[in-house]
């Protein structure tokens, strides 16, 4: 919705709007006026004054044939203007020289179904109009550059062409209050340039009037208007309807402005954008001024002329600023499509929405979160407005250059958000992206008072033009600059585009999460069939191994003094191999089990569950001469005690194992996760670990240590194993859905550091 600039007006206005200024029964005096009958060409209504220009009495022609009054070629040429009629050309019609008893006139016929209007101006001697100068004259309006110097130069052009001392473009805004946009003018005159005028100055009939009729024409606004006989039309029963007609005398109240103004001449060319007032080309003489039918024709052409281009110029304007505006708009989707939230591509690129069109401030309302971008009311405001869009504007684009008429609320910040420009992207979640533009405090001239003033008269109360053009200034606040109409599309356009985009992130984030969903089921029951194999094959295959190991012992036992030492060796390899397969089967079914069985959660003292492993290992120390130090109380956890146990045990073994110092030093402590300088990602309240001082890992096989029946050295160097235990201990700590990660460097020890996320 847009506001325009209003003002008070003390009373109606009505009466002035009502006026039948189409139907005057009157004409101006520097011509007659004919109604004759189709197709007998009878005369049914003449002005008054046919005595002056026909010798006739204006009583004498009622009923008289044209042909006795205007010759026989007059009245073959009608004859001939019919015919066209009838086949399909109803338009104005003009003969240039029509010879009368006391003088030439130029002939301006106007048809009507039943009758037609015949009016006659006097030939003034005049020379030719040069087309090749039409020609310069369009040069002219084509070379220029902005909107407004097009404007200045038509009116250069037609002051040239027609003599007035004033000529002026005047342009209506929605209203139809209008301003002088242009000018061209007498030296010595003071400018117009930049005045406005009230609506009421044209009236609605007037405007109309103009929209039909591109000329209108006042010789000498001292004229004494001539009256038709009789008054109303005998066919119709109604006075004549002058609409189209050049001799029309104009409103009393129209003359009685241009007298106050000193206007002794007038003409106005209409302007029309897409058929519908624009504008007018406002020309004044300060005294008579007589402008020949023929010059009034060019000046008519000129007008049409210059609308066609106008309607071309304001498009090729619009074109260029819709192009900017679409380059903007292009760098904000190209951001939106590289951004994880695309909406963020708005505000937080190298391009903003704030670079769309010149605006103060801008404002992204979404998932509860308002960002703000340059001067814009604060964000409880914000919110605030976004709740009475959500009640009051019913559009997806809401648009307005006076928000405060309609929101009371936001006077306390018009300075910033008079205009607002909204798009809709969630009604229901009151989602909004806001653009704000500030007041714009506008001291708009008025020529004289706009109001008009009421004067007793004879007759009573009337409406008066007002008698003083003296500027009259007015001052409106709480208005910003308007909205663009390429804006209000350009927005629509990328409303349309978002609410695209986000559709499509919305499926492709359910496809994206069903998928996800998919194939953790598809991965959770291939785990679950990997573990049943793993745990099947293991067994099963312990069974023919065992055999094979049986037997292999028993043709060493009993055929011992049969087989030469090679067979003995080869046999004796055979058992060894298949007490290292039953070593492996053994780690594989025990790896499998830990992925199969569910946890035995409850809290447990850790500080009593080591003395269990140290317990255990007891043997093991006292062999290898290694010292154990524990620190002291350890956290109560929840965890499974026999898989925990289990885990200490392994580390413990291994800490034991790969150690060649003299003096075997083992370290098991807890620190608490917030207090470490270096811990994955965890939420794990407690970080445990295991230090030694043994031969320690190189940092390239720190993943390597964790997979299964993987060995760092030789079977039989550290007393073998199957490389199974670490494997099997980050399996326990990853179903307490915690991390294990060691530090470590060759020859200088290993700590291995574990969570256990359920504690």
């Amino acid at each position: 919705m847009n506001t325009n600039l209003s003002f008070q007006q003390p009373l109606t206005l009505d009466n002035c709007d009502r006026e039948p200024i189409h139907i005057p029964g009157l004409i101006q005096p520097h011509g007659f006026l004919l109604v004759v009958s189709v197709p007998d060409w009878k005369i049914v209504q003449v002005s008054a004054n046919t005595s002056e220009h026909l010798s006739i009495t204006p009583e004498q022609l009622p009923g008289k044939s044209i042909t006795g009054i205007l010759g026989e070629a007059f009245a073959h040429t009608l004859t001939t203007f019919l015919a066209s009629e009838r086949s399909g050309f109803s338009v104005r019609r003009e003969i240039k020289q029509v010879d009368l008893a006391l003088g030439k006139y130029h002939a301006i016929i106007h048809p009507h179904p039943h009758f037609w209007i015949l009016e006659f101006e006097a030939l003034a001697d005049e020379a030719e109009i040069d087309f090749s100068y039409l020609n310069g004259m369009l040069s002219h309006l084509q070379q220029a550059g902005t909107l407004i110097e097009f404007c200045h130069t038509a009116a250069s052009q037609i002051r040239l062409l027609t003599g007035f001392d004033r000529v002026m473009v005047y342009r209506f805004d929605e209203a139809y209050n209008g301003e002088v946009i242009a000018e061209a003018r007498r030296e010595d005159l003071e400018p117009f340039l930049g005045l406005h005028y009230p609506a009421t100055d044209i009236p609605k009939q007037a405007r109309e009037l103009y929209e039909k009729n591109w000329i209108r024409y006042i010789r000498d606004v001292q004229y004494t208007s001539v009256p038709l006989v009789p008054v109303e039309n005998p066919l119709t029963k109604q006075p004549l309807d002058m609409s189209f007609a050049v001799l029309r005398s104009v409103s009393p109240i129209h003359i009685e402005y241009l007298k106050n103004m000193g206007v002794g001449a007038s003409m106005s060319i209409s302007i029309l954008k897409e058929g519908k007032l624009w504008g007018l080309f406002a020309c004044h003489h300060y005294g008579p001024h007589a402008v020949s039918y023929l010059l009034r024709n060019t000046c008519e052409f000129l007008g049409r002329t210059f609308s066609m281009m106008l309607l071309e110029k304001e498009k090729r304007e619009e074109a260029a600023y819709h192009l900017r505006i679409r380059s903007v708009q292009t760098k904000l989707l190209e951001q939106m499509s590289h951004m994880e939230n695309s909406l963020q591509g708005l505000i937080a690129g190298e391009t903003s929405v704030m670079d769309l069109f010149e605006v103060g401030g801008a404002a992204l309302c979404v998932d509860g979160e308002c960002y703000l971008l340059g001067d814009t009311p604060d964000r409880e405001d914000v919110l605030t407005l976004t709740s009475w869009l959500s009640a009051h504007a019913y559009q997806d684009v809401f648009y307005t250059d006076a928000l405060s008429t309609i929101n009371p609320a936001a006077h306390a910040y018009q300075d910033r958000a008079s205009g607002l420009l909204a798009i809709t992207l969630s009604k229901v979640q009151q989602e909004y992206l806001l653009w704000f533009r500030p007041e714009v405090v506008q001291t708009v001239t008025w020529a004289g008072n706009p109001a008009k003033v009421a004067e007793i008269s004879e007759d009573g109360l009337r409406l008066s033009p007002r008698k003083s053009f003296q500027s009259w200034v007015q001052q409106v606040k709480g208005t910003a600059l308007p909205w663009h109409p390429v804006e209000i599309r350009v927005v629509t356009e990328l409303r349309n585009t978002i609410i695209d985009m986000i559709l499509k992130i919305a499926g492709e984030l359910k496809l994206r999460a069903d998928l996800l969903m998919r194939l953790n089921i598809e991965l959770e029951q291939s785990n679950n069939e990997l573990d049943s194999f793993a745990y099947i094959a293991s067994h099963d295959l312990k069974e023919p191994l065992r055999g094979i190991h049986n037997y292999s012992r028993f043709l060493l036992e009993d055929y011992a003094d049969k087989l030469d030492e090679n067979g003995k060796s080869k046999l004796q390899t055979l058992v060894r191999l298949s007490t290292r397969m039953d070593e492996l089967l053994d780690s594989l079914l025990h790896f499998s089990r830990v992925g199969r069985l569910d946890l035995n959660l409850k809290p447990t003292n850790l500080n009593l569950l080591l003395e269990e492993v140290l317990e255990e290992l007891h043997l093991r120390m006292v062999q290898t001469g290694a010292k154990i130090s524990i620190q002291p109380h350890f956290p109560v956890v929840d965890c499974d005690p026999i898989r925990v146990k289990e885990v200490f045990v392994n580390l413990l073994t291994n800490a034991l194992k790969y150690n060649d110092k003299p003096n075997k030093w083992i370290e098991i402590g807890w620190i608490k996760t917030e207090n470490m300088h270096v811990s994955p990602a965890t939420h794990a309240p407690y970080t445990f670990f295991v230090r030694d001082n043994g031969i320690g890992i190189a940092a390239k096989h720190f993943e390597n240590v964790f997979k299964i029946f993987k060995r760092l050295h030789t079977q039989d160097k550290f007393g073998g194993g199957t490389g199974a235990g670490l494997t099997i201990v980050r399996k326990i700590i990853e179903r307490h859905s915690g991390k294990i990660w060691l530090e470590s460097a060759p020859g200088e020890g290993t700590t291995f550091y574990f969570t256990l996320t359920s504690t």
